[in-house]
């Protein structure tokens, strides 16, 4: 600048780790206590709002949850800052309804057992009131909405059970005002008013009267849950992803070999966009891991494979996306390649940021985050499982090896989360200078296991982008706390709230939840 005068930029803040704290369990484990195979939670997911959560289970069951704390503030904004322990509350969730959504299935064709298991469940747009949303097993999607209704109830019945003859079967009507029992739904609220049992007997004369009886609406409520639409016979493979599409119209559903786009309101077609099958079986080399829709542009689709790449798609280019707009993917060093290298390649899960700028991506030993603007490779790796990598000969023998991990990104896009063994799960900084990498355990103690987790420097990549390699507690086949780990223990599933630090995952039958 003009006259010698120099622009000092002040150094950024460092970002502070947050500091977890338990908030809630529902379906808490006693010691001891065997967990059922059909009880294991198998998918969890927030609603755009945050103010609802869905989980699945392996016996077919999705269940919800509704958050109560938001609910709790009435009053003014003025009333409401004065009382500031209000604004300051962290998220509550309360039980809301569950209902069966899959059941187990024989394909006669294959000879194939379909299992009841729930894949994934992702919210749609809600509508007057009612919740929708789309759960999937390996074979079938349904959409699903949830209603809270009006519990109709019968009353005034002209008979009175005080002028019974008989064994205690009915005898006369009665236009008494005196209180009847009201019957929910028009099932019998009591053995005396099963006036058609087989010892009914007329009196004498008959009934002076016969009068229907009148309905009336309570003012309890029940939830209802009804299927709306199945969306079936699309998949020759296991469905491992969908995705709602931005435009509220749309949804993709993923296997193995092929990506499907349907329409929300048509259940019985639906469009192929992406076709990876070799005509020859022989030839194939990878497999779809996971795909997802971008947060707002409804034409553009990301989905990841088995060699670790990630392609992003656009379907205005063409209607079958054989060929990609864009291709993400890490060169491997020389030299490293080993038995295990395609195996630990693999990607597992794949999310958008909020913004859509940014994809996090998780394979088995790292978690890494992806500019869609930078093809060149990941601005940002985060070791999950490097202190792993001296036993994947035994991972490999038990098929650990094999499990799949998801990954989520709070929704300011400055920290992710992945989940590990043993009930860990790990969180990550990911914003400029951030050195968090906290390791936290599904328990009503997160930060027990808590040490100091050193951090490589950063170096930067132009101006702008830094490219971040960072560590997780990396003991030798030991946790943090010097324990050996539990491969039987695994958190795979967990969602980070859209608009707070709050964090629901699954350790086996448990859903715990964590804010900071």
């Amino acid at each position: 600048m003009s006259g010698g005068d120099e622009v000092v930029v002040a150094p950024e803040e460092p970002v502070q780790p947050l500091e977890w704290k338990f908030s809630q369990v529902f379906g808490e484990r006693a010691a001891g206590e065997e967990v059922q195979e059909v009880d294991i939670i198998s998918a969890i997911e927030f609603d755009k709002s945050g103010d609802h959560l869905a989980t699945g289970d392996r016996g077919g069951r999705v269940v919800l949850f509704e958050r109560t704390d938001s609910k709790d503030q009435h009053g003014s904004r003025s009333d409401l800052e004065r009382m500031d322990y209000s604004v300051n509350r962290h998220p509550e969730f309360r039980y809301k309804t569950e209902f069966q959504s899959h059941e187990p299935e024989f394909d006669y064709l294959k000879s194939l057992e379909i299992e009841e298991k729930i894949n994934k469940i992702k919210w749609c747009q809600t509508a007057n009131g009612a919740v929708f949303l789309l759960s999937t097993n390996d074979k079938t999607i349904k959409f699903w909405k949830v209603q809270e209704k009006k519990v109709k109830k019968i009353s005034d019945m002209n008979i009175d059970s005080s002028k019974a003859t008989g064994n205690g079967s009915i005898a006369s009507s009665s236009n008494s005002s005196s209180s009847k029992p009201h019957l929910a739904n028009g099932g019998p609220s009591d053995k005396s008013y099963s006036y058609l049992s087989n010892d009914f007997s007329f009196p004498p004369g008959g009934l002076p009267s016969l009068k229907l009886p009148s309905v009336v609406v309570s003012h309890e409520t029940s939830l209802l849950a009804r299927c709306r639409r199945v969306y079936a016979h699309a998949h020759d493979y296991h469905i491992n992803s969908i995705s709602n599409n931005s435009d509220g119209e749309t949804f993709i559903s993923a296997d193995d070999l092929r990506i499907n786009l349907w329409n929300l309101e048509i259940s019985s077609q639906s469009f192929n966009i992406v076709d990876v099958k070799p005509a020859n079986m022989e030839d194939l080399t990878e497999v779809i891991t996971s795909a997802e829709f971008h947060p707002t542009h409804c034409n553009t689709l990301a989905y990841s494979s088995s060699k670790g790449s990630i392609r992003l798609v656009d379907l205005r280019q063409s209607a079958l996306c054989d060929s990609h707009a864009k291709l993400f993917e890490e060169q491997e060093a020389p030299g490293s390649r080993s038995f295990f290298t395609e195996i630990i390649a693999s990607i597992s899960d794949i999310k958008f940021a909020k913004d859509g700028r940014y994809i996090l991506s998780r394979d088995y030993m790292t978690l890494k985050l992806w500019d869609i603007n930078m093809d060149s490779g990941p601005v940002a790796t985060y070791r999950v499982h490097e202190h792993l990598r001296p036993r994947l000969c035994d991972l490999y023998e038990n098929d650990s090896i094999f499990d799949k991990f998801e990954c989520c990104l709070s929704g300011d896009g400055s920290r992710v989360s992945t989940g590990s063994y043993s009930n860990l799960f790990r969180v990550f900084g990911c914003a400029p200078g951030s050195t968090e990498a906290t390791t936290l355990e599904a328990s009503k103690n997160p930060m027990r296991r808590q040490v100091p987790t050193p951090s490589r420097p950063s170096r930067s990549i132009g101006n702008s982008i830094t490219r971040v390699v960072r560590r997780g507690a990396e003991n030798t086949g030991v946790d943090a706390n010097g324990n050996s780990f539990d491969f039987t223990t695994k958190l795979l599933h967990l969602a980070w709230h859209p608009s707070e630090n709050s964090i629901a995952c699954a350790a086996a039958n448990s859903l715990y939840m964590y804010y900071a």
